[in-house]
């Protein structure tokens, strides 16, 4: 973990960059960086820092192994019928849940904090 994933160390390429704060599931946080015109989700991000998360489904909504929960105010678009559906049948849900594969990368997450769900 810790590693710098190819699109930050190529950030001269992008025009705007984000930067958000993950809270590992030992407690420590971490700035992650990411530009915010490409087209990915925070679960693809996670996974180019290599934290552990699953995302089994490969970010169809089919699972929860993407669990975070959001620790900040913010203007992420709604929950779907479909990730609703599938937090209703995870472990450890809290009010705050949502499935990451579902939260699209873009300049309104610059300077939120998450959490990865415990597994």
């Amino acid at each position: 973990m810790g590693n710098a994933p190819f699109f930050y160390i190529c950030k001269n390429l992008f025009v705007k960059e984000i930067t958000i704060t993950l809270i590992d599931r030992k407690g420590k946080r971490h700035l992650l960086k990411a530009p915010a015109d490409v087209s990915m989700n925070l679960m693809e991000l996670c996974k180019s820092y290599e934290f552990p998360i699953q995302g089994i489904c490969g970010g169809m909504t089919m699972c929860a192994s993407c669990q975070i929960y959001i620790h900040s105010e913010n203007s992420i678009k709604e929950i779907n019928d479909d990730e609703r559906a599938m937090l209703s049948e995870a472990f450890f849900v809290k009010e705050n849940s949502r499935l990451c594969c579902q939260i699209q990368i873009n300049k309104e997450l610059d300077g939120l904090v998450f959490e990865l769900a415990p597994e």
